[in-house]
């Protein structure tokens, strides 16, 4: 068996050392790990990149190193790849969903223990079992592994009591399953192009799918907006150097540049590029009168842009003013009734 040591970190958004990209990270974590790289191990890889067999059932091991002199629980978490919307692959814990055309979730083939306990500087293996398909299959089945320091019923109190951001470091190993070296012509669809917000901006999203068994590496997309009828472009956008997992969505954003967004009919133009590869899609699409509405008062550059209503305040302020008045003459008119009366008592006497 050969062994290797890597380390991956998790600083608020992971940062991934695997699969073609890396970047250095160090955390004060207090613990380590070292996979232990089996005999069907593709490549001098830092990551799982495993060939298997139909039906083939295998535990691979990774050594878990308590650095603490302390017990220590660690969690562990076995995800399928995704791809979020700046084009990089996801490994860890993602609200982003499946995408259709996936056929074998790493998560219902890849299984371990939810969490391990270690004791002061102790050492022992994480055993991950994986059960590939009975049937042939022809692509790779992506995820990772990540581990995580379970945080104490202190360390959870003071998280309670803090404000702001919290940062989380954790441990992310990537795993490639495949049954055969066979190679996949990449395949893109578009499923929709829709209005939304985008670090709580204004933009327009295309959604698209890598419906093929394999990665969809150096990708470029090019996204042109134009009103329906018009072909002056409203909005445009070109992002390179992008990646999707197997069988993964993105949600690629177009954001307006901090227009308010209108109701209307538009078109999108879509051109995806990846090596040699070209994907061309049109979509017409439509922004509804309440899309706009909810968008434009959820936007933070059309909020700080309109700043201070002087004129709702000009109208509060008109309005309390009136109401003054009216009370003033109000309790008035009713003083002078009441001496009036005093004085009408007087004379009678």
């Amino acid at each position: 068996m050969k062994k290797r040591i890597g380390i991956g970190l998790f600083f608020s958004l992971y940062i991934v050392a695997l699969l073609g990209f890396s970047t250095p990270a160090h955390a004060n974590l207090q613990f380590t790990y070292e996979t232990v790289k089996p005999e069907n191990q593709q490549g001098d890889f830092e990551y799982f990149n495993l060939l298997m067999q139909p039906g083939q059932k295998q535990t691979v091991q990774v050594m878990l190193s308590n650095r603490a002199d302390e017990e220590q629980t660690i969690e562990v978490g076995l995800n399928g790849a995704k791809t979020n919307s700046n084009g990089v692959l996801e490994f860890g814990p993602s609200a982003i969903k499946n995408d259709a055309s996936l056929k074998y979730d790493f998560k219902d083939l890849v299984k371990g223990p939810k969490e391990m306990t270690l004791g002061p500087n102790e050492t022992r293996p994480l055993n991950i079992e994986i059960s590939m398909p009975e049937t042939n299959y022809i692509g790779k089945i992506v995820g990772g592994i990540h581990l995580k320091s379970k945080p104490t019923k202190k360390e959870e109190e003071e998280n309670k009591k803090a404000t702001g951001v919290i940062n989380e470091y954790a441990f992310v190993i990537g795993m490639v399953l495949s049954e055969s070296d066979t190679v996949i012509k990449p395949e893109l669809s578009l499923n929709k192009v829709y209005a939304g917000l985008a670090n709580y901006r204004n933009s327009i999203f295309a959604n698209f799918s890598n419906t093929s068994a394999d990665f969809v590496n150096n990708m470029t997309v090019e996204m042109e907006v134009t009103k329906k009828g018009s072909e002056a472009v409203l909005y445009d956008i070109k992002r390179a150097d992008m990646r999707m997992a197997p069988n993964s969505m993105i949600d690629f954003p177009l954001e307006m540049n901090g227009d308010q967004m209108e109701a209307g009919d538009y078109k999108a133009h879509i051109v995806v590029t990846s090596g040699e590869e070209k994907w061309t899609f049109d979509k017409a699409f439509k922004i509804t009168n309440e899309e706009a509405d909810k968008y434009n008062a959820q936007d933070v550059t059309l909020i700080q842009e309109r700043g201070i209503d002087w004129k709702l305040i000009a109208l509060i302020v008109g309005g309390v003013f009136v109401t003054f008045l009216a009370i003033f003459f109000i309790v008035r008119s009713m003083n002078k009734k009441k001496n009036s009366k005093k004085r009408g008592k007087k004379k009678r006497k």
